[in-house]
């Protein structure tokens, strides 16, 4: 990846070494035209190698900052995404847990109430077992009241008409 600059330079020292001897060690102008000519063909295929090179690592490079591009793309996408199912799932997290603090206030709630329900509920059954016990024993006493009645009536109806009898008997 040379620039057009240091090529120059190479071809100056390419240049300066012929003109010092070490490339020719023939002297004769056709060797060295022969020897210039490779010279320069050899700087033109290293020329044209370097900008194959240069071309090749552009491409290269564009295709990694395309690649670069999408991956901003898709990490933007992403990162909308992830806030989406934040904000998403915190309301519902919010309320599922005030729901639930409600849940347990009421279990806490409820025990006692449960439990004083039981304690009334054995009261109102033991209240009304003591209430229709009495309730019987009143109609049995009342039955004993209306037999006593009858009966009492009945024995004065009897001593009444005695004394009826006795009362006429008395007259005649």
């Amino acid at each position: 990846m040379s620039t057009p600059k240091q090529m120059e330079q190479q071809q100056q020292q390419v240049v300066k070494m012929k003109n010092s001897g070490i490339i020719s060690y023939n002297s004769s102008p056709m060797i060295d035209d022969k020897d210039e000519e490779m010279t320069r063909s050899a700087l033109s295929a290293f020329r044209a190698k370097e900008e194959e090179i240069e071309r090749k690592r552009k491409e290269v490079s564009d295709k990694v900052q395309a690649q670069l591009g999408r991956v901003e793309e898709e990490t933007k996408r992403l990162a909308e995404i992830r806030e989406k199912l934040e904000t998403f799932v915190d309301p519902a997290g919010k309320e599922v847990t005030i729901v639930r603090k409600k849940v347990d206030l009421v279990n806490r709630e409820l025990k006692p109430l449960g439990q004083s329900c039981q304690r009334k509920e054995k009261e109102y059954k033991e209240a009304l077992d003591a209430f229709n016990a009495k309730s019987k024993e009143k109609t049995q006493l009342i039955t004993k009241l209306m037999e006593l009645v009858s009966e009492s009536e009945n024995l004065r109806m009897k001593k009444l008409e005695e004394l009826s009898k006795d009362i006429e008997s008395l007259r005649t």
